[in-house]
């Protein structure tokens, strides 16, 4: 069989640098300074335009989302690799979400964006990144001393078919209500009229950008935590070097398109409180280590039948809306009103997680 390009050194690198570039694009096209891809962020504009929260600036449902999952279904069913698997402690995934979610929200971003925000200039980033490690590295350890959410099984092609398809429902629901001009809501649906959710490239480019890094990744295996962990576990530099080559190629494109723009004060979409940016981001960098994901990796494996990762899919979209609803999401504005004990509770949550779950299942 011949060796899969996408899976060796150069071949990361590729993608990394083509998930670069694109997000640097869709910033020009019309998304969110520093956002021309954040997961979090965008499954939380989700979120909103379903109803699921009422912060009017925030009500989109993200074309790129959709891409990824469908993306990376289609490369799954093209090289046999579609597998539909259940089974791996799917509420503590769940719970896992719900805090990856609230922990990005503080910091405003996942990893991904905490990448292109430093590529865009956005020194915040710098301590948002950092708190990343550190929760990544507290994930190893626990790793490291057995930590096991069991295994998945084989399971009905349906269930692995379950999030893709609500993801091709989600896709036409905007095209049978598609926004009014001046309206914040059409049909079963919610716009924003204004802030990031009304910055938006338009619809198609961004489907087909999501489709064509959806299907990328999935041969890739590209994972932004997963380049962290590998490195802190293993001492394996291969998932890093294509996070590294994002961060690169993101930062050549914004200098060539007069998108970076170097400091601390004035970033969009960002606050300046570096040690909640630290904690917000390692709160996020646990979850996702104990989930084994970054969020774009959970999309693309939900794409190939993983319905555990689609749990934890789930389970950020609703804390995206408990995020807005309770007041835990941070703004430009800086911390919510309850977002610093939402991080206390959350690293409690995922200790508790990584203390209980440390016996190994028989198989």
């Amino acid at each position: 069989m011949a060796k899969n390009f996408f899976s060796t050194r150069v071949g990361i690198i590729f993608v990394g640098a083509v998930i670069g570039i694109l997000a640097a694009v869709l910033q020009k096209l019309g998304n969110p300074g520093n956002m021309g891809i954040c997961v979090a962020c965008f499954e939380r504009d989700i979120a909103g335009a379903i109803g699921l929260h009422r912060a009017g600036v925030v009500q989109y449902i993200r074309p790129e989302i959709i891409g990824f999952v469908l993306g990376s279904l289609v490369a799954a069913y093209s090289f046999k690799e579609f597998k539909p698997r259940c089974g791996s402690a799917p509420m503590v995934r769940f719970v896992l979400g719900v805090f990856a979610m609230i922990g990005a929200l503080v910091f405003l971003g996942c990893p991904w964006r905490a990448v292109l925000r430093l590529a865009g200039g956005d020194l915040n980033a710098v301590p948002g990144l950092l708190g990343l490690g550190f929760g990544v590295w507290i994930g190893v350890m626990f790793l490291k001393n057995g930590y096991n959410l069991g295994r998945s099984q084989a399971t009905h092609t349906g269930a692995g078919w379950m999030l893709p398809l609500l993801m091709l429902g989600l896709l036409s629901l905007m095209f049978i209500y598609p926004q009014v001009p001046g309206q914040d809501k059409s049909g079963v649906l919610f716009y924003s009229l204004n802030g990031p959710g009304a910055m938006h490239a338009p619809l198609l480019i961004s489907l087909v950008v999501g489709l064509g890094i959806g299907f990328l990744a999935q041969r890739s295996r590209f994972c932004t935590m997963g380049a962290l962990r590998d490195l802190i576990l293993f001492g394996q530099t291969h998932l890093l070097s294509g996070f590294l080559s994002l961060l690169i190629f993101a930062c050549v494109a914004n200098i060539v398109l007069g998108q970076f723009h170097p400091g601390f004060t004035g970033q969009p979409v960002a606050h300046d409180l570096h040690v909640w940016n630290f904690l917000g981001m390692a709160l996020a960098g646990l979850a996702f280590a104990l989930a084994g994901g970054c969020p774009g990796r959970q999309l693309f494996l939900a794409g190939e039948g993983d319905t555990d990762a689609s749990v934890f899919v789930l389970g950020m979209i609703v804390g995206a809306a408990f995020a807005h609803n309770f007041g835990l999401a941070s703004s430009p504005k800086g911390l919510g009103p309850h977002g610093i004990a939402a991080v206390i509770v959350g690293f409690a949550v995922c200790l508790f997680i990584g203390f209980a779950m440390k016996k190994k299942i028989a198989a």
